[in-house]
Order: C-alpha cells, then sequence, then structure tokens
C-alpha cells in the first residue's frame, strides 16, 4: 500500500485494516473479533484474542533465530557504563525478575510502581510485568514524594520497584529517601519494595518491606517465570499525564491493541525494522521511553539504545553524536527542546565534525512544537531528514507524522505532516462542525480510535468520558488548536487547556496552584505557561497576598519557588513568581489565565467582554510583558 490506500482503508474500513496488522504479532488465541462497539463511546480491539507481550518482544525472536541479536543497549554517560544484552540475555533476566515478581505475591491484575532512573532494571522490570500479566506503573525518577503518593494510591501497588539513586550531570539524586518519603505520605501499603542499589549512593533497607535486587535475582535465575495469557483487552501498564483539576490521570493501555500498533508504526513510521540500531532519547518515564524505548523496537526485533545522560553536560554537547557514532545508530528520536540545547551550547554545530554519523538517516522530533529554526539548524548540522510527529500520552503513537517506512513525503517546516492511517482527523469548530482547509478549530479523532490508544482512565470511565469525550459526540478531543492545509498536511497551533507543555512534559498548571495556595501568605494565584525559545513554555507565577501581611516579595518568591520543587519536582522548571495586587477574572470568579497567556507571549489580545475589572488587567499588563 502507498500512503493514501493505507489511510483511506483504515478509516473506511477499519476492522479490515487492523484485522491484517494484527498479523505482526503472535497470538496465543487469533482474534475472529476485531473490534467491539457494542459499549460505545468505549472501543475495544481484538476482544476474544490472547497473547502476551513479553513474548512479542522477547521469546518469540529468541525462538525463531535471533537470540544472538542485540536487543539493548544501554550507554551511561553519567557513569561510563556501557552494556549489551542479545535477545536471549534480555529474556533470561526478564524471566528471573518476573520470578521475583510472582514469589513476592505478585498475581495476574496487580499492579507493580516502577520509580528508576535510565538503567537496564527499568527495562528489564516492565517486560517482566508484561511477562505475568501484572500491570506496570512508571513514575519518572525523581518525582517529588507527595506526587509519587498520589501516584501510589492510585495504583495500589503490590510491590514498588525502584533504584538507590539517579545521577546527573551535577549531582547524585538519591531515590530512597523521596520513596521512603513517598510511602509514608501514601494510604497504601505495598507488600514489598524492590530496590536496586547503586555505587554512587547505597539505600538504607527497611527490614522486612525492602528487598535488594540483586539478592533476589539469585533466587529469581533458579524460578524463572513463563509467560502469562492474557486477554487483548487487559490492561498492559497505567501512565499517569497530568490533568487540569491538578488530580493525574491514570492512561490505561492495553495488551493486545498495544502489541498491534507498536509492531504496525515502528516500521512504517520511522522506518526501521528488525536488527537495525534505534535510539528514542527519552525515559521510561514517559510514553515515548513505553512506545519507544522498549516495546516498539523490540515486538519489532530491532535494537534498542537505553541512554543514561543529557544532550549536553555529559560531558558536552556532542554527546548524542558520540552515542550515534559509538552504536551505529539508524534514527533517533528526541525532543526539540534536546536539539536546542545542543544549538545553544554548540551554534556551530562544530562537534557534529568530530564524530562518524554517517549510519544516521532520519532524525525525529516530537514532545512539543517543532520551531522552524531548530527544524533547519538540526537538518543542515547533521545532514538527514528532520521529521516532525505529533501524538499524546493518551494516543500512545504518533497521531500526524511523516511516514519514512510507509511512503516518504514532502517534509513542510512547522507541520508534523499528515494524518497517520487509524487516526480519523477533523478540525472543528465551536459547534462540532467540521471546519474548511485553513481555518483554525479543535483537533478532533472520529471514534473509533485505532488499537494502542488510551481504553479508559485507571478506574475512572466517567472521567475518561467527561475529559475526552463529550466536548463533540462521536470525536476524541485532542485538547489542541489547529488547522489543516490544502494539501492534507496539519498544523498544531497549540493547547487549548491549562496544561503546559516543559522540554516535552506536560504539567498542570492547577497542580502548581494547589502547591502555592498553601503558602500562608498566599490569598490566591495564577500559574500559566509563557513561551520559552528553549524549553517551549516555563511556568509564570502571579500570587496576591493576604491582607495585612508584610513580608519581603523576594522571600516570598524563594519560599514558593522551594515549595513547588518538593512538592512537584525540579522537572517543573518553575522559578519565576511575581507579586501583584490582583488577578484579571470574570464576573464568575474565573481568572483569566489564557488572556494572560497570550499577552504574555506578546500577542494583541482583546479584553474578554466578561471581565469585571478592565483596571486589573491594565495594570498587570506590564508585568505579563516584562516590562
Amino acid at each position: 500500500m502507498d500512503y493514501r490506500e493505507a489511510y483511506q482503508q483504515s478509516v473506511s474500513d477499519p476492522e479490515a485494516f487492523w484485522a491484517t496488522q494484527a498479523g505482526l504479532v503472535d497470538w496465543f488465541r487469533k482474534p475472529k473479533q476485531i473490534l467491539d462497539s457494542s459499549g460505545a463511546p468505549f472501543h475495544r480491539w481484538f476482544p476474544d484474542g490472547t497473547l502476551n507481550t513479553c513474548y512479542n518482544a522477547l521469546d518469540r525472536h529468541v525462538i525463531k533465530g535471533a537470540a544472538e541479536r542485540t536487543a539493548l543497549i544501554y550507554d551511561s554517560a553519567v557513569t561510563g557504563n556501557k552494556r549489551s544484552y542479545t535477545y536471549a540475555q534480555l529474556l533470561t533476566e526478564v524471566a528471573a525478575f518476573a520470578g521475583v515478581l510472582q514469589n513476592l505475591g505478585v498475581e495476574q491484575g496487580d499492579r507493580v510502581v516502577i520509580y528508576m532512573p535510565m538503567i537496564p532494571e527499568a527495562v528489564i522490570a516492565m517486560l517482566a510485568c508484561a511477562r505475568i500479566g501484572a500491570v506496570h506503573s512508571v513514575v519518572f525518577g525523581g518525582f517529588a514524594p507527595h506526587e509519587l503518593a498520589i501516584r501510589i494510591d492510585d495504583a495500589a501497588p503490590t510491590v514498588v520497584v525502584s533504584a538507590s539513586c539517579g545521577i546527573e550531570p551535577s549531582r547524585v539524586i538519591e531515590y530512597k529517601p523521596m520513596l521512603d518519603k513517598a510511602l509514608e505520605l501514601a494510604t497504601h501499603v505495598p507488600a514489598a519494595v524492590v530496590v536496586k542499589q547503586r555505587p554512587q549512593a547505597e539505600a538504607t533497607l527497611v527490614e522486612g518491606r525492602d528487598v535488594d535486587w540483586d539478592v533476589a535475582m539469585h533466587v529469581g535465575r533458579s524460578d524463572p517465570a513463563g509467560c502469562v495469557e492474557v486477554k487483548a483487552t487487559d490492561p498492559l501498564y497505567v501512565l499517569y499525564t497530568s490533568g487540569t483539576t491538578g488530580k493525574p490521570k491514570g492512561i490505561v493501555r492495553d495488551n493486545g491493541g498495544h502489541a498491534v500498533a507498536m509492531a504496525w508504526s515502528f516500521p512504517n513510521i520511522y522506518g526501521c525494522d528488525a536488527g537495525d540500531v534505534w535510539w528514542a532519547a527519552s525515559d521510561v518515564g514517559w510514553v515515548v521511553g513505553h512506545s519507544y524505548i522498549v516495546y516498539g523496537p523490540l515486538i519489532s526485533g530491532a535494537t534498542t539504545v537505553l541512554y543514561e545522560g543529557k544532550p549536553v553536560g555529559t560531558p558536552d554537547a556532542g554527546a548524542f553524536w558520540r552515542v550515534i557514532d559509538e552504536h551505529r545508530v539508524k534514527a533517533l528520536f528526541t525532543a526539540p527542546t534536546a536539539i536546542r540545547a545542543i544549538k545553544k551550547e554548540d551554534p556551530d554545530g562544530s562537534l557534529v565534525a568530530e564524530h562518524d554519523i554517517s549510519s544516521l538517516e532520519t532524525l525525529f522530533l516530537a514532545g512539543e512544537r517543532l520551531d522552524p529554526d531548530t527544524w533547519a539548524w538540526a537538518g543542515e548540522k547533521l545532514g538527514v531528514p528532520v521529521v516532525d510527529n505529533w501524538w499524546q500520552t493518551e494516543t500512545g503513537w504518533p497521531i500526524a507524522s511523516n511516514l519514512r517506512g510507509l511512503e516518504p513525503m514532502e517534509i513542510k517546516p512547522g507541520s508534523p505532516s499528515v494524518a497517520v492511517p487509524g487516526f480519523d482527523v477533523r478540525v472543528l469548530d465551536g459547534a462540532g462542525t467540521e471546519v474548511p482547509p485553513g481555518t483554525e478549530g479543535a483537533i478532533c479523532i472520529k471514534l473509533p480510535m485505532p488499537p494502542g490508544t488510551l481504553a479508559t482512565l485507571w478506574g475512572d470511565d466517567d472521567r475518561y468520558v467527561s475529559s475526552y469525550l463529550s466536548t463533540f459526540d462521536g470525536f476524541y478531543l485532542s485538547g489542541d488548536g489547529g488547522y489543516v492545509d490544502p494539501d492534507g498536511y496539519l498544523y498544531v497551533m497549540g493547547r487549548t487547556d491549562d496544561v503546559i507543555n516543559v522540554a516535552g512534559h506536560r504539567l498542570s498548571t492547577g497542580s502548581m496552584e494547589e502547591v502555592i495556595s498553601q503558602h500562608p501568605a498566599v490569598a490566591e494565584c495564577a500559574v500559566i505557561g509563557v513561551a520559552d525559545p528553549m524549553k517551549g513554555q516555563l511556568p509564570r507565577g502571579f500570587v496576591v497576598l493576604k491582607s495585612g501581611v508584610e513580608a519581603d516579595p523576594d522571600d516570598i518568591r524563594e519560599e514558593l519557588v522551594a515549595l513547588v520543587r518538593s512538592e512537584i519536582g525540579a522537572v517543573a522548571a518553575f522559578k519565576e513568581v511575581v507579586v501583584v495586587g490582583g488577578l484579571p477574572k470574570t464576573r464568575s470568579g474565573k481568572i483569566l489565565r489564557r488572556t494572560m497567556r497570550e499577552i504574555a507571549d506578546g500577542k494583541e489580545t482583546p479584553v474578554p467582554s466578561t471581565i469585571e475589572d478592565e483596571g486589573v488587567l491594565d495594570t498587570l499588563r506590564p508585568v505579563l510583558r516584562g516590562e
């Protein structure tokens, strides 16, 4: 098929299209029913099929003769350690840890929270959960105790898997004390905590609860676990993303639809397949790490690079080029923020010339809007196509891209190209009517969504419907606005809600406001995302102090920055707080955050007719503009 043929079939006859793609994975019981829409707006793919995701990622490659092919390359720029695993070796480790989990009481359907840095044990733990039918929930290593506790309470894990520390370019971050604090804050009590000790900062283990990873694996290797047969509709993992209310949403990914989506998308979108060396420079705590560090490449039989380091500072802005050179990487996937950081440190790209990057065929960028300057710089310095792709934690794989393995097409700067087969993308106005090409509106996806997208929210079907499916009947609301040009290219213009995008990480301004409001001197507050050339957006806080409070604004700012860092984590990049006399509101009392954001970004925005006191906004305008 060419692109148009594949796309047309996928939206006009999705059952026929995905029935064919289901043959890309190995089933214990092949599905006879491809799509069940009887519970609409909930749709279930391959409902009568059974399989095992770990079997598809590891066992089948070993069985079919690829046991000695390299599956995983671990490259730690912060420790200097490098290690490779063949498919057979990785399977041995995964089966052993799956046995460890079973010995700790983890059964099919139980949850396991994984709170780890970018080390092989994180990948092993994920695959081990999949092997025994347990549901993993990976939390970004270093998340603050309060946020980790919320996720532990929501997922109610039988076991938590962690490491003693993570390593940044300038410091070691001890994870275990943060995990211990989170477990104190949480109401749920896991049966056990498994800790991988790292020499940079060994952790103190709690007797009777904590288990040393290496000690447990000695036992696990003598009692490895086999693959458990699960339904295609059983959950594989829960991944939390920020919600606009401040309460994180647990995105549920199923086993069958996800495996098929990974098996189809990895070669067709990214142009890589069995034996190719692929590198997604992300983190296993994010959806890119799930889809394209772990599952997509391994299901396809490729070699995946697991990198512990940064684009700059480990040791310099040539770190990425060194990894490509050393491991002969065919394609790199990262965020525009990473390229902007490299460009800032090495604007002439002189460090590229110090490495042989001739193996590199494509650079893929996603996670935030790709600005044309960054696109042009990367293309010029690397000499390869720079391909944008747009998707979300909820969708699990790209909604729009330039399909390098199916039909590479013209690249238009500022656009992630065209809708990917399976995603019936429409741009709607406020009344739910599709708008003509070139007209901005809400980017939506006509139901049913393709396999591999979210099945629901963990334990909250009602919130799933209200958050994504209730605005326009029969459509998934992406929360992004944009337009489609006459050639069918999609342009994504930005979020339509108050979730901001900091260096590819979606963060809730509502969560930050909740933390700020805890300060005894704060009467009310607002946090908005302000455009930033490096990170896409940065949060900026505005606070009104309680009457009678006499405090140095600089002291207040420092205290609030520290408070957000403690409760949300350094990933929020929260550094700017301004004490103001009042916040602009509607007559109903709603703070005009969108108006504030547009003024801060230098846009000419009309004053809403519902504003209560225009003088408050006039006073705040120069502050928002940084004047």
